[in-house]
C-alpha cells in the first residue's frame, strides 16, 4: 500500500561535493588545448556557460553597446572580455559583462584585463540569468567597488541600476521602466531609456 511521505521524511543531507575553479587553474586548461573553454566564465569558482543566447538577448546587447558607442566613444567601450574584481575574488573569479565602458581606451588592455577603477560602467543583459545577475554577480561587483552596474531585464523590459558600493552592498538599487530615462554617472547628460534596447523593426 503506498505510504504518505511527509516533508520532513528524508533528512538534510549535504550537497554532492563540486570541484571549485582558480583562474590560475583555467589558464592550465587553456595551455593544455581544452577546446571551448573560452564559452565560460569563471564565478564564485563555478564555471557558467555563457552560450545560448537568444535573438533578443543578441539584439539588447548590440542596442545598449551602440548607444554607449555614441555617448563615451568606440575606445571606450568593450564588449564581451573578461574583467578583474576584488583583490580576494580574483582568484576564483573572472566575470565577463555583455558590456563595460573603461576609463582608458580598449589598446590599453591587449595584455591586461581591466580592474575596478578602469571600468565607469559594467552593464549585463539578462533573460534567464537575471536573479544570478541581481544577486551573485551584483555582490561580486560592488565588493570589487564598481561605481555603477546595470542589469536590463528583457523579459520585464526594464533597468536596474545599481550605484554607491559600500561594504560588499550597492546602496543604491534603482528600477527604471522600459520608458523612464536614466544618465550614467559618467555621463549625466546622456538620456537612455530602456526601451531603446528593444528596438522595433520598420514596417514592411
Amino acid at each position: 500500500m503506498p505510504t504518505l511521505l511527509t516533508p520532513d521524511i528524508a533528512p538534510p543531507a549535504p550537497e554532492p561535493r563540486r570541484k571549485r575553479w582558480t583562474r590560475q587553474e583555467c589558464l592550465g586548461l587553456e595551455a593544455a588545448g581544452v577546446r571551448d573553454l573560452q564559452r565560460y566564465e569563471l564565478i564564485e569558482g563555478d564555471l557558467i556557460d555563457r552560450m545560448g543566447k537568444n535573438s533578443p538577448h543578441v539584439t539588447a546587447v548590440i542596442a545598449i553597446t551602440l548607444w554607449l558607442h555614441q555617448v563615451f566613444g568606440a575606445l571606450f567601450v568593450r564588449f564581451e572580455g573578461p574583467i578583474d574584481v576584488s583583490p580576494e575574488d580574483n582568484p576564483t573569479n573572472e566575470p565577463q559583462p555583455d558590456t563595460v565602458v573603461l576609463a582608458r581606451e580598449y589598446y590599453n588592455f591587449t595584455s591586461a584585463t581591466p580592474r575596478p577603477a578602469d571600468l565607469r560602467l559594467v552593464v549585463e543583459v539578462s533573460d534567464s540569468t537575471l536573479h544570478f545577475d541581481l544577486s551573485t554577480k551584483a555582490a561580486l561587483y560592488a565588493r570589487a567597488g564598481i561605481v555603477e552596474y546595470w542589469v536590463l531585464d528583457i523579459n520585464r523590459r526594464r533597468l536596474i541600476v545599481h550605484r554607491n558600493p559600500v561594504a560588499g552592498k550597492y546602496e543604491s538599487v534603482v528600477r527604471y521602466e522600459e520608458n523612464e530615462p536614466v544618465c550614467p554617472l559618467a555621463a549625466p547628460d546622456a538620456e537612455f531609456r530602456p526601451s531603446q534596447a528593444f528596438p522595433v523593426p520598420p514596417a514592411a
